[in-house]
């Protein structure tokens, strides 16, 4: 099973590129991505291809238990923000507060290579648009300001670039 590359990783700062075709790989892939995401410490609820290394635009959401998969998905439109606290399996035990558009429209590509439009709002628009950040090489933890309040769980040391950012106020 792949393991999720925390956030000193440089994979997860580069832009991944689109599937130009469904295959057997994509399959494969989006099957260890589930199994990754699904044996993940904490859990999660979303999981993008580069986090187990992979630079291709694929995410999987996991709502109700049911997994979303989404290929090559992007944001067309967003209205209003909202704040809400955020994690990430790629930055395990740390918590905070990120705004983001409170409705967003979407576009993807299903595992049918069907293209999929819609739109979302509430936990589902969050998640697609933190999810999508990892597409472009974007972490939640960019969205922090220096002496931003942030919960910390003590059972996962935080990087220490970041810490040296949150906490002395450097940016």
């Amino acid at each position: 099973m792949r393991k999720i590359l925390d956030s000193t990783s440089p994979v997860l700062r580069k832009k991944s590129r689109p599937v130009a075709k469904i295959t057997k790989d994509t399959v494969n892939l989006v099957n260890e991505m589930i199994e990754a995401m699904k044996h993940s410490k904490p859990r999660g609820v979303g999981l993008a291809a580069p986090q187990i290394g992979e630079l291709v635009r694929i995410i999987i959401m996991n709502f109700e238990g049911n997994n979303i998969v989404m290929v090559n998905p992007e944001i067309v439109s967003g209205e209003g923000s909202c704040v809400y606290k955020e994690g990430c399996l790629s930055v395990p035990g740390l918590w905070a507060e990120v705004k983001r558009n409170a409705k967003i429209k979407y576009r993807c590509i299903n595992m049918k290579g069907k293209v999929i439009e819609g739109t979302a709002e509430g936990m589902f628009a969050r998640v697609l648009q933190h999810e999508i950040d990892h597409l472009d090489g974007i972490l939640f933890i960019d969205y922090l300001e220096p002496g931003q309040e942030i919960e910390l769980d003590e059972e996962y040391p935080l990087p220490k670039d970041l810490a040296d950012r949150l906490l002395k106020g450097s940016k």
